[in-house]
Formats: C-alpha cells, sequence, structure tokens
C-alpha cells in the first residue's frame, strides 16, 4: 500500500458577489442568512452590494451558514481583503504523519474488499492491495501517477469495457463529478468531466440524462449511487457497478466517507471510497483471491 502526494476556485470581482452566489445556491434570503449568521439584512445587502466591507469574523460565520467547502472560505477572505484562514498542506507532510497512519491502517482493515482514497479531482492518493484485482488489464498508460478514478473507470482502455453496467455506473461517475464541480467549479476538474463525457458511451444506451442534462442525484458520504434504477441490476436498495473479473462478474456497492470538521484544505477534500460486496460470490471470491479466510 502506497500513499502518492498529489485544485482552484470561482473567480468573482469582490466578496459581494461570491457570497451572493453562495446564498443563491444554498437558496436562503438575505434575511434568512442574517439570522442565521447574526447579522441584519441590511448589513448583508450592503456587503453583497459592495457598499459595505465584512470583518473577518462576519465572512467566516457566514461562509459556515452557508456550508461554503473549506477552499472556497479562503477565496471569500481573499476577497474581502484577509488572509487564507485554512492551510492546504501536503499529503507527506510530517505533520500529516498520524493522518496518513490512521489513512493507512483503514484501507489496510477493509481487505479483501478494494478501497482508495482520493483527492478533490479523484486522483488516487492511496490504496490497498485488494484493488489492484480490479486494474487486470488496464493499460499501462492510465496507471501512471498521477492515477485518476475516473479516467480509470471510464476510458475504454481502463475498466469500461469490463463494467457490464457501464451505462448507469457512467452517469452516476458524471453526475458526482457534476456535484463536485457545483461546489468547487474548478478548471482541471472541468477539463476532467470534458474529457470523460467525451469517451465512447455505452453501446445500451445514452449515458445521460435528456438533452445532455443529469438524469438524477445523490448524497455523497452514504451508500453511493445516482437516483436510476438499481432494479436494473437486481438490486432493489443500491447501485451495484458490475465488473467482469477472471470468468465471473463481481458485483460491489460502493461508500464515500469524508473528514469531519477539517481545518485543512487537503484534509477537506480528502475522500475514502470503499467497495463491499454486493453478493456472497464477490465476497468469497475476494477472500479466496487475496488470500484471506472466509469470515464466520
Amino acid at each position: 500500500m502506497t500513499i502518492m502526494a498529489g485544485m482552484g476556485s470561482p473567480t468573482g470581482t469582490g466578496v459581494g458577489p461570491l457570497l451572493r452566489g453562495w446564498r443563491e445556491r444554498r437558496q436562503l434570503s438575505q434575511l434568512q442568512l442574517a439570522l442565521r449568521a447574526d447579522s441584519s439584512a441590511r448589513h448583508l445587502s450592503f456587503v453583497e452590494n459592495g457598499r459595505s466591507r465584512p470583518s473577518r469574523e462576519l465572512v467566516l460565520r457566514l461562509a459556515e451558514q452557508l456550508d461554503v467547502p473549506v477552499r472556497e472560505r479562503n477565496t471569500l477572505l481573499l476577497a474581502a481583503g484577509y488572509a487564507p484562514q485554512y492551510p492546504e498542506t501536503p499529503l507527506d507532510d510530517p505533520t500529516m504523519d498520524a493522518l496518513r497512519g490512521g489513512v493507512e491502517r483503514l484501507l489496510a482493515a477493509h481487505d479483501p474488499y478494494p478501497a482508495l482514497v482520493l483527492d478533490g479531482g479523484f486522483r488516487v492518493l492511496a490504496a490497498n492491495r485488494s484493488l489492484g484485482l480490479l486494474l487486470d488489464g488496464v493499460a499501462p498508460r492510465l496507471l501512471e501517477p498521477p492515477l485518476n478514478a475516473v479516467r480509470i473507470t471510464l476510458h475504454p482502455d481502463g475498466l469500461a469495457p469490463r463494467i457490464v453496467n457501464l451505462r448507469q455506473w457512467r452517469r452516476h461517475l458524471l453526475e458526482r463529478m457534476e456535484r463536485r464541480m457545483e461546489l468547487v467549479p474548478a478548471e482541471p476538474l472541468q477539463r476532467l468531466y470534458e474529457e470523460v463525457r467525451s469517451y465512447p458511451e455505452p453501446a445500451d444506451g445514452p449515458a445521460h440524462g435528456p438533452a445532455g442534462g443529469p438524469a438524477g442525484s445523490a448524497t455523497d458520504g452514504h451508500a453511493d449511487g445516482p437516483a436510476t434504477d438499481p432494479a436494473e441490476d437486481g438490486f432493489p436498495f443500491a447501485l451495484p457497478m458490475r465488473i467482469r473479473h477472471r470468468g465471473q462478474v463481481l458485483s460491489f456497492l460502493s461508500t464515500v466517507t469524508t473528514f469531519n470538521t477539517p481545518l485543512d484544505v487537503t484534509v477537506s477534500e480528502l475522500a475514502m471510497e470503499t467497495f463491499l460486496p454486493a453478493d456472497a460470490e464477490t465476497a468469497r471470491f475476494l477472500q479466496t483471491a487475496v488470500g484471506t479466510e472466509p469470515q464466520p
């Protein structure tokens, strides 16, 4: 298991337009937000219109009430003329030793089932040994650092030809990227999105909703999957990823875990994705392939 050390911010004319954009995105009125942030609608109106400069403390209170991602809270502070509040520490920095150790233990504990850690751009920062079983046949160039989980999954020379329900899984990944871009509209992520959308669509039908729009949504941090019809794959409770491997089809359910109350940009964008066997056959295969005795 190896840690592989590894995005941007929206632009605006000032903190006022940025705050207004976040408020409108959260569908709050000026009065609602002002009450939550212990301010007044009049003062908030002046801030949004550029007639008043908010204090550093008010910017942070507003950002908290608007659930602004940590990276974008720094953007708000800079736009208001203040220094950033949250550092962005490289994952291989010595101060991250405890975090890396904890992540490594979690990954190892998930064996014999695949698990990996991603950053905000879906780059693979760490993985357990079981993930390697799924990468058989992936073109070597796609496995050169920095590995990108979305590219490896959807590329025609990656996992895509082996994913049985590629149409649904492709749609799920694109929607997940769209939700991420709504929070952090960074150019690298947008370029990656356009790239993977350009890959050939599955032969069984379009992989996106009408007119190219999203087909549904879901909330990360729980059982992961889009608002599609999982029953198409025989699982009424969540969409599995079904992948051909060594003469059989393995079925996985995906979960995504993030850190609570992060105080560092790097930590705020880390996500551990784990793949749980969706049936007994998959569990038995992985327990044998990774050399682990079946659990009672």
